[in-house]
């Protein structure tokens, strides 16, 4: 086994000043907001991968349903030796993406790239010991601030998978595609999941499980804030919605108060009040149209190949280059 490398360029200073400066501006906006990064300490970690194997959410099981029929494919058109995966998470669906370009016999070395040492750490250990002689180069980065320390070299397909890509409103989309195609090679290939418009209760009752795992995930927010910032929350004096909007095409999450109260928020030397009813959003998740998703891309600079979707048109994959 090739032991894995794994950089680190989020060290506790650096996640601690970045934490401070999300939650001292986005408690004081109107409305109140709060990063969906931030979910995503290791128990955000662990309480995603719960939610990825709920009936109702859909995402994960049509996507791996694309996969499992496309890959094939997917590994000649991309020609790659180098899977990069943004958002690495577990890194389950990953083995669909290594075996078919081992099948190819290219495959030679795996990066994965998340924001949870722990979560990549083991991940990264499990493919190294599960695919002899395969170089796991694994970086602990933030997508906004790190995208440049992706090792560079061979021919890379980097991915990005979950519908991750619909967290981003708009303009921070383009700007994050644009950045993403900044750090890609001519020949490199750009394989993106993206969750699909429809029915409307199907895409709450994705976000809003009668579990309560998607309210706890949603919470988890103000475990961090707690844990890291020696802040005051009560868990239970939030209650977790999700509601769509569908001017901007896009789920909500949010917090709501269950009554006036003040937090103390000691890091930051702030107190916070808010009153009965008020909400703190803490994720978008735009949905998308498969005819938008070509003009997007192609807006940063990455041609589309091809786009798949599901047997139920619920998910959509694309491939994309990068032309020199």
């Amino acid at each position: 086994m090739v032991e894995p490398v794994v950089e680190i360029h989020l060290g506790r200073a650096w996640i601690d000043q970045a934490l401070r400066a999300d939650v001292a501006q986005g408690l004081v906006s109107q409305p109140k907001e709060l990063p969906p990064k931030w979910f995503y300490d290791d128990r955000g970690s662990e309480l995603f991968d719960q939610i990825t194997r709920l009936p109702d959410y859909y995402p994960t099981r049509r996507e791996r349903e694309i996969l499992e029929r496309e890959m094939e494919v997917i590994a000649e058109r991309s020609g790659a030796d180098t899977v990069v995966e943004l958002g690495s998470g577990t890194s389950e669906k990953t083995r669909i993406v290594l075996d078919a370009l081992r099948a190819t016999g290219r495959l030679r070395r795996y990066v994965p790239f998340d924001n949870s040492e722990a979560t990549l750490r083991n991940a990264a250990a499990e493919l190294a010991a599960a695919y002899e002689g395969l170089a796991v180069h694994g970086v602990v980065g933030d997508f906004e601030h790190h995208l440049g320390h992706i090792p560079d070299g061979g021919c890379r397909l980097v991915m990005l998978l979950g519908g991750t890509i619909g967290n981003f409103p708009p303009a921070s989309r383009k700007d994050f595609l644009a950045a993403v195609a900044n750090a890609m090679a001519p020949g490199d290939t750009f394989l993106l999941g993206f969750d699909l418009v429809k029915d409307l209760d199907r895409l709450i009752a994705a976000y809003d499980d009668p579990e309560g795992v998607t309210a706890a995930f949603n919470r988890n927010v103000l475990s961090v804030i707690n844990n890291r910032l020696g802040a005051d929350f009560d868990l239970g004096q939030f209650e977790h919605e999700a509601r769509f909007n569908a001017e901007e095409e896009w789920v909500e999450m949010w917090l709501r108060s269950r009554c006036a109260q003040r937090v103390t928020i000691n890091g930051l030397g702030m107190t916070v009040d808010f009153a009965q009813g008020e909400r703190v959003r803490t994720e978008v998740s735009a949905k998308f149209r498969s005819e938008n998703i070509g003009p997007e891309l192609a807006g940063v600079g990455l041609t589309m190949e091809r786009l798949w979707t599901d047997a139920q048109d619920d998910y959509a994959l694309t491939l994309s280059r990068m032309v020199g």
